[in-house]
C-alpha cells in the first residue's frame, strides 16, 4: 500500500481571519440552506406548504404593531442579559448564573415595591429600586467570583448552583407575599397605586426598556473595546500567565468583571419587574440566562453584533409560537424548525474558523 492510499480522505486546518463580509456570507448561506431543509421537513412531517409556514412566522413577529413592540421587548431583555455575560465570557469565566442574577435583581425590585410602595414618594422609590436591583445582581455575581479568585473553584458549577438558590429564594418570598393567601402567586404589585412602576414613554409600554438596553449596548461596546478595563479582560481571557507577567492583578479583574456582569443582570430584573410584568415569579427570566450564552458566542462577544443574533433568536421564538397556533401543530414542531436553523448557524462557525483539505489524486513529492 503506497503513501497516497494511506493518506486520509481529508484533513482540517485553521483558517486565517476572514474578512467580516466573507464570514457573514458563510452565515447567510447557512441560513438559506437551513430554510431549505426546514421546508423539506415541513412538507414531510405535516404536509403544509412551507412557504405559507414561513409567511406565518414572519407575521407572528411583524404582523401588527403590538407584535412588533413585543418582539422589540423580547430582543431588549435577551440582549441585556447577553451583554451582562459577555465581559465574563471574554475573560474565560464561564458565568452560567445569569438566570439567578436576573432573579436576584427582580426579587430586590419586588421587595422595594411591596415594602416601600406606600411609604416613600414614587420618584424616590424608583431610585431605591434601581440601586437595590443593581446591588442584588452584583452581589449574586460577586459570590462565585470571590471563590474563583480566592480558591480557584469551578465557576461553571458554582454559578449554576446559584441559579437554584435564587429560584428557591424567589419561591419562598412568593409564598410570603402571595395575594390572596393560598393563591401561590403575588399577582400585580401595587396595581391601584402603580407605585414603583417605571414610567411609560410616548404611550409605549416597552419603549423605556428598549432605550435603556440600547444605551447599555453602546456603553458595553465602548467599555470592552476602548477602556483599560476592557483591555485587561481580553488579556486575562487570552492567558492568565501573560496577564500576571505584565502586571495585571487577575483576581481583581475577576471580581470587578463579575460585579459588572451581575449588576447588568440586576438591571434586566428591574426592567422585567418594574417595567413590564410588575410581579415576580420563579420563571420571570424565562431561560434567557442560558440563551444569552448562545447569543454572546455567535456574536464573538461583540455587543454590536449581538443585536443581530438576539434579533434572530427572538424572531425564531415568536415565529415558532405563531405557526403552532395558526396551523394547530404541536408546539414542539416550531422548536424543531428553530433547532434546525440554529444547527446550521452554529455549524457555519466551523467553516469560518477552519478549512477542509481533501486528498488529491496526484502524488506529492517528499
Amino acid at each position: 500500500m503506497n503513501k497516497q492510499q494511506q493518506a486520509p480522505l481529508f484533513h482540517i486546518s485553521k483558517r486565517k481571519a476572514l474578512p467580516w463580509y466573507q464570514a457573514w456570507g458563510i452565515r447567510g448561506a447557512a441560513i438559506i440552506l437551513a430554510l431549505v431543509v426546514c421546508a423539506v421537513a415541513t412538507t414531510l412531517m405535516t404536509g403544509e406548504d412551507p412557504i405559507q409556514v414561513y409567511i406565518t412566522m414572519f407575521e407572528g413577529a411583524f404582523g401588527t404593531s403590538r407584535k412588533i413592540w413585543i418582539l422589540c421587548q423580547n430582543i431588549a431583555i435577551l440582549l441585556c442579559v447577553s451583554l451582562a455575560v459577555t465581559p465574563a465570557f471574554k475573560m474565560r469565566f464561564w458565568n452560567l448564573g445569569a438566570e439567578g442574577q436576573v432573579l436576584a435583581g427582580g426579587l430586590a425590585t419586588a421587595a422595594c415595591m411591596i415594602l416601600l410602595g406606600d411609604s416613600v414618594p414614587n420618584w424616590l422609590l424608583i431610585c431605591i429600586m434601581i440601586v437595590a436591583s443593581i446591588a442584588a445582581g452584583a452581589i449574586w455575581g460577586l459570590i462565585p467570583a470571590f471563590f474563583k479568585a480566592k480558591w480557584n473553584t469551578n465557576e461553571t458549577l458554582f454559578t449554576l448552583m446559584m441559579n437554584y438558590v435564587a429560584t428557591q429564594l424567589v419561591a419562598f418570598f412568593v409564598i410570603v407575599w402571595e395575594v390572596p393567601k393560598g393563591a401561590g402567586k403575588i399577582g400585580i404589585i401595587n396595581q391601584s397605586s402603580e407605585a414603583g412602576w417605571l414610567p411609560v414613554i410616548g404611550g409605549q409600554k416597552y419603549l423605556l426598556n428598549i432605550l435603556i438596553v440600547a444605551a447599555l449596548t453602546i456603553g458595553m461596546y465602548v467599555y470592552l473595546q476602548y477602556t483599560k478595563h476592557g483591555y485587561e479582560i481580553s488579556v486575562v481571557g487570552e492567558s492568565e500567565r501573560t496577564a500576571r507577567y505584565v502586571g495585571i492583578k487577575v483576581e481583581k479583574v475577576i471580581l470587578r468583571t463579575m460585579l459588572l456582569s451581575g449588576a447588568v443582570c440586576g438591571i434586566a430584573g428591574l426592567l422585567l419587574v418594574g417595567g413590564t410584568d410588575h410581579t415576580i415569579t420563579t420563571t420571570i427570566a424565562g431561560g434567557r440566562g442560558f440563551t444569552a450564552v448562545m447569543v454572546a458566542w455567535l456574536a464573538k462577544f461583540n455587543p454590536i453584533f449581538m443585536v443581530l443574533t438576539t434579533f434572530l433568536l427572538s424572531f425564531l421564538d415568536r415565529g415558532a409560537s405563531e405557526i403552532s397556533t395558526i396551523f394547530g401543530l404541536n408546539s414542539s414542531f416550531g422548536d424543531i424548525l428553530t433547532g434546525i436553523i440554529l444547527f446550521f448557524i452554529i455549524g457555519s462557525e466551523f467553516f469560518i474558523s477552519y478549512k477542509l483539505h481533501f486528498r488529491t489524486s496526484g502524488k506529492k513529492e517528499g
